[in-house]
């Protein structure tokens, strides 16, 4: 909570000035060994990782909409008639008995969410620079633009990209200290079904994205690379570009693909590609550049924060990294705080995807976890710095994401739970699905949309936008109404629970070497419907409408469980007094009433 406080304070005071001899820089003193060691640029849609070897640089490059599968929900029509028995056999504390047939039966349709995947590498292959000196590699957040330089052959060469977002494009300019001295091949690859030819003096990858568990990759995309020079001579043949002895070049990349929206794939990849291009090769690197600069920083000079600065900041990031834990470094803390608010800039802007689980990086066709949106805490992590850092536009992807989902989870409500209104799991992927996903151990959890609307309701607060109230108000509602046919009466306490559920990905026992989490009454769930019904009493007061149905969930609300301490003085994950004190496990679930939630609070 102090913690929050403090945000909330910083970001009311934009002004506050930061030390001129610190800048925001993440830098190194060598090329990236590995691909988290690169340096991430994004517009929010199209993005690129820099790897800065001398001899050959690697842009590895993502397009947001590039996801295996294309249009389909995983709601399984013949896992309802499970449901009811589920909630029997907890409700007899048969729970090893309720996972096992909830493993067997409420399974997804087809697939459990489709994988998000790369565009491809670009490769600018500088021959003869295999020995350097001076090497410097670095990433101004403050301009969102990364930087390569070292020195060979008596000539300091440097690298200057960015990717743009005032004109969407991946700028990279290439120079010398010396004339004549850029000589290069660029060339690209692509770890899925494409191919790459020469047009028009361009390289132009086309490609269609991956097969998944049954699901046929339908997003066909298009990468069209393109080169300026000043003197010497570039060549398109084959695929590849060869620049020899120009003076200066600036690569542009270009990508698109022929996603609308998650129903809709009849965009054209290459047209949109290509206008994208040609209205950006129409203007010099330094207009480019200035007006990525102006729009990235219409948003990141909102605010600033000085902890001072000390000769730490000096050393290579990575150097400071490894000393921050003995040294003096408050400056560190500045460049980490600010580097959120740059990852969240690049990877969410208005009419993009929401940043999914690894920003938009990723240079595998299987991601960790698929790169999916895991809503049961790490999609709304990436958003909590939107409101209280003053990034609210970042939050428009999410906001929109939730009102597609509004719409795919009206079916998982109705057909797996008979319900009204509409829900979601714990995961949901560029296609907007809203089923299980995984086994129940992990994805019997119906309350991810619940979680997503506190996102909406906080925005108002933040905002006081009466008309975006008004406008979302009804995918509140329909949250909200999805719980009040659901819950189920507990037989033994008399409450009110959501049932079948699970405190997520934690083990609510393990019995017979099994890991149990299936049960009712989950303390997350609790306060998450608690808030959600909240919320949407007070909505409609504000509004001025539904009254009868904001009586009726205030009386709901009161047959909730209530937030529990337990024999070990905790505060109880469960509703029954289970709580393991030797539990290291990462979810602290429980805690959503704290953060991100307002019922525990040392102020009230």
């Amino acid at each position: 909570m102090k913690t929050r406080l403090l945000i909330l304070f910083l970001s009311a005071f934009p002004l506050l000035l930061r030390s001129d001899e610190a800048p925001l820089k993440l830098w190194y003193d060598k090329p990236a060994s590995n691909w988290n060691e690169a340096l991430p640029l994004g517009n929010g849609r199209i993005a690129a990782m820099v790897f800065g070897a001398p001899e050959m640089e690697r842009l590895q490059l993502n397009e947001e909409t590039i996801w295996a599968g294309g249009p389909n929900n995983n709601v399984n029509p013949d896992a309802a008639k499970a449901i009811p028995q589920i909630r029997k056999l907890i409700f007899a504390g048969r729970y090893v008995e309720a996972q096992r047939l909830a493993d067997e039966k409420v399974v997804p349709l087809g697939n459990s969410g489709m994988p998000y995947q790369p565009a491809g590498n670009l490769f600018i292959r500088f021959p003869g620079h295999e020995n350097s000196s001076g090497y410097r590699r670095e990433l101004d957040i403050e301009n969102a633009a990364a930087s390569v330089s070292y020195e060979t052959g008596g000539v300091r060469y440097k690298r200057e990209i960015f990717s743009s977002f005032t004109d969407q494009v991946i700028v990279a300019r290439l120079t010398a200290d010396a004339p004549g001295r850029i000589t290069c091949l660029i060339s690209i690859d692509m770890p899925q079904s494409a191919s790459v030819r020469s047009e028009r003096g361009r390289i132009v990858l086309s490609g269609l994205s991956g097969d998944h568990e049954g699901q046929k990759g339908s997003v066909r995309f298009c990468v069209l690379v393109h080169v300026e020079t000043k003197g010497g001579t570039a060549a398109c043949d084959s695929g590849r570009i060869q620049i020899a002895g120009a003076d200066e070049a600036v690569v542009f990349i270009s990508m698109a693909t022929n996603f609308r929206n998650y129903h809709d794939l009849g965009g054209d990849a290459f047209g949109r590609a290509e206008s994208l291009l040609a209205s950006s090769v129409k203007m010099d690197y330094e207009t480019l550049r200035s007006r990525h600069a102006a729009g990235y920083r219409r948003l990141f000079d909102r605010v600033r924060l000085s902890l001072g600065a000390t000769d730490s900041t000096r050393n290579p990031t990575d150097i400071r990294l490894a000393r921050f834990r003995n040294g003096n470094d408050p400056q560190l803390v500045e460049l980490y705080f600010q580097y959120g608010r740059y990852l969240l800039i690049s990877s969410s802007q208005p009419g993009t995807q929401p940043a999914n689980l690894q920003g938009k990086w990723n240079e595998h066709m299987r991601p960790p976890w698929d790169s999916k949106y895991t809503i049961n805490i790490n999609t709304e992590m990436n958003y909590w710095p939107a409101e209280v850092t003053q990034l609210p536009e970042t939050a428009e992807p999410l906001f929109d994401m939730i009102f597609d989902l509004s719409e795919t989870g009206k079916q998982s409500a109705r057909v797996l739970y008979g319900a009204r209104g509409w829900n979601a799991h714990h995961n949901t992927d560029l296609w907007r699905i809203t089923g299980t996903v995984d086994r129940a151990f992990y994805g019997l959890w119906p309350s991810g949309g619940a979680w997503l609307c506190r996102h909406l309701w906080e925005h108002y607060l933040f905002t006081g936008d009466r008309a975006f109230l008004e406008k979302t108000y009804p995918v509140l509602k329909g949250a909200a109404v999805f719980f009040a046919d659901v819950l189920q009466e507990d037989p033994v306490h008399r409450r009110l629970v959501v049932c079948p559920s699970i405190s997520p990905e934690n083990a609510y026992l393990r019995q017979g070497g099994i890991n149990v989490s299936v049960t009712a009454g989950c303390t997350m769930d609790n306060q998450i419907v608690f808030e959600l019904f909240s919320n949407v009493i007070r909505a409609g007061e504000i509004l001025k409408k539904d009254k009868a149905f904001c009586d009726t969930l205030f009386a709901l609300r009161k047959r909730l469980p209530p937030m529990q301490i337990g024999r070990h003085n905790q505060l109880q994950e469960w509703i029954e007094d289970r709580d393991d004190p030797n539990d290291t496990h990462r979810h602290v679930s429980h805690l959503y009433g704290l953060h991100p939630g307002w019922q525990i609070s040392p102020y009230r």
